[in-house]
């Protein structure tokens, strides 16, 4: 089962927004500004560039820049979690060999999206790659977005098979999912929350903490949940989720990232819009944003 100490990159993982400027292109110093800001905020990791970040429309070498400004930024003080995950394994492969020397301190490897691979297809492609490479790597599990679930069973293999397959982001809604990952993984290997809103849940079930898209906003907030489910305060827990729940619900009313993206700028924290083919937030969905925000206590 995961580990009874503290997992090794930590409980509050904020999957970090890409800034873009009025163009829409890189923002790398607003990228520099944010990762700090999130960083004083309380996150215990980011991950760079995840489906929060716009991976789909940052393409390679703006990947890299990404990562390097971060890296540059906050290394070294927490870890810098870079999603290097495809869905062609050999692309995935070359890139996260390239992208390990850049000074990251682990890799995000989503489920291949639209192929739609068997479990064993699954095992093999995740294998692949983290036997590629030498840094701990963090599986993403997200059937909304890549049409196919992997099983517990594939999980479990790869956890006990590969050593540097060291965590999960579930994000399948599956609880029991979740404990038959929780119950049969071996130590050290941790399972994350992958829904803001289900992070309570996973916790109880033996989930170690979440990687979060709320982070970006109320990072401060989404930690203290975390952290009383991790001391068995789970009352105090309680409390604490449902009165942030609103939000965490309210920024996945249209496709992540444009709500969170929208969040920031209310805070008085823009980081650009958001790349085609989303949309940015109406001006109708930004003011009931906005009256969520205040109700919860963020704005």
């Amino acid at each position: 089962m995961s580990s009874a100490s503290e997992p090794r990159f930590g409980r509050m993982i904020t999957a970090m927004v890409t800034p873009f400027d009025k163009d829409r292109e890189l923002d790398l110093d607003r990228a520099r500004g944010l990762a700090r800001r999130l960083v004083e905020g309380g996150n215990d990791a980011l991950i760079i560039n995840g489906t929060t970040g716009e991976s789909p429309t940052v393409f390679y070498p703006q990947k890299m820049k990404l990562f390097e400004a971060v890296v540059d930024e906050v290394g070294g003080e927490i870890p810098v979690i870079a999603n290097v995950g495809d869905n062609c394994t050999a692309d995935t492969v070359d890139f996260a060999q390239d992208v390990q020397k850049l000074g990251v301190d682990g890799f995000m490897l989503v489920v291949p999206y639209y192929n739609k691979p068997p479990q064993e297809g699954l095992y093999q492609h995740f294998k692949t790659i983290a036997e590629s490479i030498d840094l701990p790597c963090i599986l993403y599990n997200i059937p909304g977005r890549c049409v196919i679930n992997m099983t517990a069973e594939t999980t479990l293999r790869l956890a006990h098979d590969v050593e540097n397959i060291v965590a999960i982001k579930e994000a399948s809604g599956n609880l029991d999912q979740v404990s038959a990952i929780v119950a049969g993984a071996p130590e050290g290997f941790d399972v994350y929350s992958g829904d803001d809103s289900l992070t309570y849940d996973v916790m109880k079930y033996g989930g170690v903490g979440v990687v979060s898209t709320i982070g970006n906003v109320a990072p401060g907030r989404m930690k203290e949940i975390v952290t009383l489910c991790a001391e068995g305060k789970f009352d105090e827990a309680k409390k604490a989720h449902d009165a942030l729940l609103p939000l965490m619900d309210e920024l996945f009313v249209t496709s992540n990232p444009i709500m969170v993206k929208e969040a920031l700028a209310l805070t008085g924290y823009p980081v650009g819009g958001v790349r085609l083919p989303l949309i940015d937030a109406t001006p109708e969905q930004s003011e009931h944003l906005a009256q969520v925000m205040r109700e919860v206590g963020v704005l």
